[in-house]
């Protein structure tokens, strides 16, 4: 029987209905998979395990995967190994197994080992050839996240590795992250800053990857364990040029900048004035951990790697942006060390703003291009909506985009903070704006809702609630594209409402 997701969201909905008014069945049905008050996401539950499907989501797959054509599975199965999405991938080779082998891409990203031997013993001059895009088949399997559902094959992944090289298959290969872009990613990224695939990291590095490929050693840092660094750093990599310190300063994680910085790494890279006259590419270490709200412990670690942060960058010494972003800690640490420089007097407001006490206004003209993005830094963090209302106050515009061109409230939304939500969309944002990775802000808060460090413990529901009540749009792949049961829920639940505000093309 074929299945229609959209039929079957109205039989949930009219089972909840039921058990909402008091029909014992309808309710020993819900209670069966969730005790509580039912909700809509238990319906849908239900549905699927009526169909025979463990899930909805499992269930939406099954739908999808049954309306695509040979062409558009394998497509999607490259996709999903590459998203590491494991759910798709086991929908798709139940729907029809000899996916698997449909080429040698695809085998190499599924370690099938005995399908790479048969494919190259017909086709050897394969292993060098581009296949399914712009990947040759040695990127296939270096992007692939399978080892995280299937690590009993890391011997198979290994000898595949071994034997595309043994095939004239190059261990610094890259492909362009753009169509004509001459930026590249490279295997070891692949394995290591995509995949965490540290096995195949290794291997690569010992068979003569370069570390030093622009990539891997900051993606090493957001990891969220240290054994990338080390591994890279055990193979002599580059940390100058790198960001990889900044990046670790992100994480306020006190190991890891000690790694680096006993490392070698310059907690000054960025301060020298650049021959060009730009801006340096780097920002140093001081101010990134005062404006990243970093703890007096990574404070005094830099200090003691002899970091200066009396030294401007982008017009503010690191002890001027500790105070504008209210970074108590990091500010103590450099008073105590003689590091804190005069505050002019912008500087000065914004220090008031917060500490809860603004006297006065500013005015754009006098602001640099670093506090434009002040709204934008704060709300990273948790807990700083009343010193953002102190900036507006001031005259900081919410509008204002950072160097993504990502507004406040993309940033907020995306890190699923409802009450920071609902106040910015009180200045009327353009809800269709999209920022520098091409999402508007509802799409924004639905990748959000399945990719923000943070998603575990924010209200990515309620931050598309009041976007789509706002009056954004919902595009029809914004329900497809939803990485959660509870948010696509929501989203089809919406699309049923108010079909009127359906788009069915992003």
């Amino acid at each position: 029987m074929t299945l229609d997701p959209n039929r079957l969201r109205r039989d949930a909905k009219a089972l909840l209905r039921a058990a909402r008014a008091g029909d014992a069945a309808a309710a020993a049905r819900l209670e069966a998979v969730a005790k509580g008050t039912p909700r809509h996401a238990d319906a849908l539950h239900v549905i699927a395990q009526d169909h025979s499907h463990e899930s909805w989501p499992a269930l939406v797959l099954a739908a999808e995967t049954a309306s695509m054509d040979r062409a558009a599975r394998e497509e999607a199965l490259k996709y999903a190994l590459y998203l590491g999405n494991h759910p798709r991938v086991d929908s798709l080779l139940a729907a029809d197994p000899t996916l698997a082998r449909a080429n040698l891409g695809l085998a190499c990203a599924l370690y099938d080992l005995e399908g790479v031997g048969g494919m190259l013993a017909r086709d050897p001059q394969a292993a060098t050839r581009l296949v399914a895009g712009p990947r040759e088949p040695i990127l296939h399997l270096t992007f692939s996240r399978h080892h995280q559902r299937a690590p009993e094959k890391r011997e198979a992944m290994l000898a595949i590795a071994e034997t595309l090289v043994a095939h004239g298959a190059d261990v610094n290969a890259s492909y362009p992250f753009q169509q004509g872009a001459e930026h590249r990613l490279s295997a070891l990224y692949g394995a290591l800053g995509h995949a965490d695939n540290l096995p195949l990291a290794r291997w690569l590095l010992e068979h003569g990857a370069t570390p030093d490929d622009n990539e891997s050693l900051y993606h090493a840092t957001e990891l969220g364990h240290l054994d990338g660094v080390r591994l890279l750093l055990e193979h002599g990599v580059t940390i100058a040029g790198t960001n990889a310190l900044p990046r670790m300063l992100d994480f306020d994680n006190a190991e890891g900048v000690r790694l680096l910085l006993e490392a070698g790494a310059d907690p000054n890279e960025g301060i020298a004035e650049h021959p060009s006259c730009e801006p340096p590419a780097v920002i140093p270490a001081l101010h990134q951990a005062a404006r990243r709200m970093c703890s007096a412990e990574v404070a005094e670690l830099l200090i003691d790697h002899g970091a200066d942060g009396t030294v401007p960058y982008r017009e503010h010494t690191a002890y001027a942006q500790a105070r504008i972003m209210g970074n108590h800690a990091v500010a103590r640490v450099l008073e105590a060390h003689g590091q804190a420089t005069p505050l002019d007097p912008v500087e000065t407001l914004l220090a008031q703003a917060a500490d809860g006490a603004p006297r006065g206004r500013v005015t754009e003209e006098a602001l640099s291009a670093d506090i434009h993005c002040i709204l934008t830094r704060l709300f990273g963090f948790e807990g700083r909506l009343e010193h953002a209302k102190r900036l507006v106050a001031l005259g900081i515009d919410p509008d204002w985009r950072d160097e993504q061109d990502m507004s406040a409230i993309h940033i907020a939304g995306w890190e699923g903070l409802a009450d920071e939500v609902a106040w910015l969309l009180t200045f009327d944002p353009d809800l269709e704006y999209k920022n520098m990775y091409g999402g508007n802000l509802l799409g924004t808060v639905i990748h959000g809702s399945d990719n923000a460090p943070a998603r575990a413990r924010r209200d990515h529901l309620t931050c598309a609630r009041l976007v789509l009540e706002a009056g954004s749009p919902l595009h029809r792949s914004d329900i497809t594209d939803a990485g959660t049961e509870e948010m696509e829920s929501l989203l089809a639940d919406w699309a049923e409402a108010h079909p009127d505000s359906v788009l069915e093309n992003a």
